[in-house]
């Protein structure tokens, strides 16, 4: 279950960014962590205080470590390189990088970048297009960075779980004509849980390597086993002040790394999003008093003039048990003004991301024609184990796949039958542009995403092209629905891979 909260472990983890929900653990012993587990206490460099790599060849280590989340609570976690979230990694447009991943861990894993069209080769699905990395082994991701854009990385390998447990960072491609802003912060969402053994489910015995399909659908609607909400992997006080000076223009990149979507409000300032999933939006309007709505998997890079000086909050808005300690303050130096106070249930209105931005017809439109069109239901059953989350009545992999051949222009429509589930479906190594929403066409400025938070009863149609050649995973981002069924694939009928997997190997499991 997500980052157990062990409150009796001890160990501290400087961390920069957990968020939002989830389950994750066990099956081995945690109770030597102490001895197992290098504190990690350094101050690290940058504006986000994590560890930023940056250069062509980057060194990551999938290892066990210990965080304090807050004053109370610490808990055993998986890391990249020893914190939660992972070090960020920071290349420029046009580098081409190579990630070394040792995996020191007790279990296999991968690593996904989560929207970055890499190849096929190294998008990280276990079973799909590489072996998992068994622990003791070295794999080596190479592929050049050419789209520029605020990206994270995770596990792929029974992902609810690991990544519910920690595993994941932040990827940040830097345009090769950046737009310079004086500070740039990253913030990672996140949910854990506190205290598994009193939630409504008995996770605390349960070897998860032998959990298979709907193995998570116990926990899937009573999110409220999440109890601590985090930024950085840190909660309430814990959570690092953001400084500022007056005049300067700040940038703040927001990462949904959890299993929940989240409602952000930043007080006393205007601002603008300036992209989503990485994507620019076309002349962003400046917003005050909305909340920005962040679903699992999605990022929203957004920017703002410090010209108000005082204390402010960046918080979240809900009435979740940790709600209220996801916030975090906006600090200036060397400046009196305004405390401000927290407000998570003031009724404010959500920004609409279908009509935000400046209007323009983008690459593709709802009436030209394609080459293959496929509708998606997003449904809910009951399954022989229990809940399962189904794609056109069938869970994985029995759903049919979106068969496309190199060139093509793909229609999708996605339909949430579900009668309480949010389902963000995020699309592997594709950008797709969202041209309706409930049979409207988008009015604001081109929406172009990887991930998409579809609510009951909501209807989108997205398209893309065919122009990274694979087979490509196409699911849900709350992994639990992912875990128990709500998953199907892209694949190009003229593509042939390197990878064969091997039918007896059962380490490998992409879900």
């Amino acid at each position: 279950m997500k980052k157990l909260l062990f409150g009796t472990v001890l160990a501290g983890v400087v961390a920069i960014g957990a968020a939002c929900s989830n389950d994750s653990m066990q099956g081995h012993d945690m109770s030597n962590m102490k001895n197992k587990t290098s504190e990690v206490s350094k101050q690290l460099p940058s504006e986000t205080n994590m560890e930023v790599l940056t250069g062509k060849e980057i060194h990551l280590t999938a290892k066990e470590a210990l965080l304090q989340i807050n004053d109370k609570v610490k808990l055993p976690v998986y890391t990249y390189n020893g914190s939660v979230p992972g070090a960020q990694i920071r290349v420029k447009q046009g580098d081409t990088v190579k990630i070394h991943l040792k995996n020191e861990l007790p279990e296999p894993v991968t690593i996904h970048w989560h929207g970055y069209p890499v190849p096929n080769s190294q998008d990280g699905v276990p079973g799909v297009t590489m072996n998992a990395i068994k622990p003791g082994e070295t794999f080596t991701y190479e592929f050049t960075a050419t789209v520029p854009g605020t990206y994270w990385y995770h596990s792929h390998q029974e992902s609810a779980k690991q990544i519910d447990k920690g595993l994941y960072g932040t990827f940040i491609v830097e345009p090769r004509n950046e737009e310079k802003v004086d500070r740039d912060y990253t913030l990672v969402l996140d949910e854990w849980v506190s205290n598994p053994d009193e939630s409504n489910m008995d996770m605390s015995g349960m070897d998860h390597s032998q959990m298979g399909h709907g193995s998570m659908n116990s926990m899937s609607h009573d999110m409220s086993m999440y109890d601590i909400f985090t930024i950085n992997g840190k909660s309430g006080s814990a959570i690092e002040p953001l400084k500022v000076k007056k005049g300067e223009k700040v940038r703040l990149r927001l990462v949904n790394a959890g299993y929940m979507s989240h409602k952000l409000h930043l007080h006393g300032h205007d601002f603008k999003i300036v992209a989503t999933d990485g994507q620019p939006l076309k002349d962003p309007q400046p917003i005050k008093d909305e909340l920005l709505n962040i679903a699992p998997g999605e990022r929203y890079d957004i920017e703002f003039t410090a010209n108000n000086p005082g204390e402010w909050l960046l918080e979240c808005h809900g009435d979740m048990k940790g709600t209220d300690d996801m916030k975090v303050k906006l600090q200036y130096e060397g400046e009196k003004g305004s405390t401000d106070k927290a407000n998570a249930t003031e009724n404010l209105p959500v920004v609409d991301m279908t009509s935000y931005g400046k209007q323009e017809l983008g690459e593709f439109t709802l009436d030209q024609k394609y080459d293959v069109e496929y509708t998606m239901d997003l449904g809910t059953a009951m399954g022989k184990d229990g809940m399962v989350f189904t794609i056109n009545g069938k869970t994985y992999p029995e759903t049919a796949p979106v068969n496309v051949k190199t060139g093509d222009l793909v229609k999708v429509k996605l339909v949430n039958h579900s009668p309480t589930d949010l389902h963000p479906m995020h699309l592997h190594g594709h950008f797709f542009q969202v041209l309706s929403k409930n049979g409207k066409p988008i009015t604001g400025s081109p929406l172009i995403k990887d991930t998409l938070n579809l609510k009951p009863g909501e209807e989108y149609v997205v398209a893309f092209k065919a122009d990274n050649p694979g087979n490509w995973m196409f699911h849900c981002h709350d992994l639990h629905h992912a875990s128990a069924g709500m998953v199907t694939e892209v694949t190009y009928k003229d593509y042939k891979s390197d990878y064969k997997p091997d039918p007896n190997d059962t380490t490998n499991k992409p879900e």
